[in-house]
């Protein structure tokens, strides 16, 4: 989890939500990823689908069995559909996000029956994650 804190870190330098993943393969990390929607103008931009195509380049495979994704955030629908599509089996995060969550927040679509099952958890140094999402918006509000 510190080094997708190192990734969120990246995309706080770049003005981007700071929102950090890596995955893991056989203990190594084989793909990482920060969000870049802003930088890219790309709404698909989010850490997790740029460590996905990553992931899957390097094993030149869409199924990423025997990997484990560690983000900062809860993920969004889009993010968790892409989990689920990936074949990911495990993924741990950070913290929670009440405004678009897409595992305890909003929704859990981790809970619907799809071809794949994720054994998904959160709160992994929850306090870190949480707190450079909530400085990068203090600063944003600060500068308005």
């Amino acid at each position: 989890m510190k080094c997708a804190i190192k990734e969120a870190e990246k995309a706080k330098a770049l003005g981007e939500i700071p929102v950090g993943c890596v995955i893991v393969k056989d203990n190594k990390i084989i793909a990482r990823g920060h969000n870049l929607k802003e930088t890219k103008n790309s709404p698909i931009s989010h850490a997790e689908i740029i460590a996905i195509e990553k992931a899957s380049k390097k094993l030149n495979s869409w199924r990423l069995l025997d990997t484990t994704m560690y983000i900062t955030l809860e993920p969004c629908t889009m993010c968790s559909g892409a989990i689920i599509n990936a074949r990911i089996p495990k993924v741990i995060y950070g913290c929670k996000d009440p405004r678009f969550g897409a595992h305890v927040s909003l929704i859990n679509l981790f809970d619907n029956k799809f071809n794949h099952d994720v054994d998904i958890s959160g709160g992994l140094l929850e306090e870190e994650c949480s707190q450079i999402i909530k400085t990068f918006f203090k600063e944003l509000r600060n500068k308005n």
